[in-house]
């Protein structure tokens, strides 16, 4: 009781870079949001670059971006699941709805996750093997869409609720 009283009154007088989330060393990182948007960016402009070259026709290109996309698609949903939804998971543990909304979009992001490994892995060999572009494009647009979606969802649901937990 007295240690929760001493944390509470040094946190008074931190920056709010210094905040952790309730019950873990999550601290709360106010460039967090501006970091997965930028993410988001890149995703969507790699993912371009997939259409573009595989539109034409270059399918060693097309190979190169898909690698680039598998690395910073990994490289995201690190990020979001350690320091957002382990941050979110503690910060919001009183807050039953948005811990359910935020639960369910984590759950509906692994398996997003999943299909876009799956995808990125039947594909890899791309720039060798000219027999996967058959169907690789209507693959590649349901992919699409679906990070499309995501990221809109992402952007307007669940990144706002990210926020200083005292």
């Amino acid at each position: 009781m007295l240690f929760d009283l001493f944390k509470r009154k040094k946190r008074e007088g931190s920056d709010s870079s210094e905040y952790s989330a309730p019950g873990t060393e999550i601290r709360y990182s106010p460039d967090l949001i501006d970091q997965l948007l930028a993410e988001h960016k890149e995703l969507l402009k790699i993912f371009s670059d997939i259409q573009k070259s595989f539109e034409e026709g270059d399918y060693r290109r097309t190979s190169k971006f898909l690698s680039q996309f598998r690395s910073a698609l990994q490289s995201h949903l690190l990020t979001e699941n350690i320091r957002l939804y382990v941050y979110l998971e503690h910060a919001l543990a009183c807050d039953d709805m948005n811990y359910e909304l935020m639960r369910d979009l984590r759950r509906e992001m692994e398996g997003i996750g999943r299909s876009a490994m799956n995808f990125l892995r039947k594909y890899e060999a791309i720039g060798v093997d000219r027999d996967l572009a058959a169907h690789f494009a209507k693959d590649l647009e349901t992919v699409g869409s679906i990070l499309t979606q995501r990221i809109q969802k992402e952007e307007k649901v669940l990144y706002p609720l990210y926020v200083q937990h005292y």
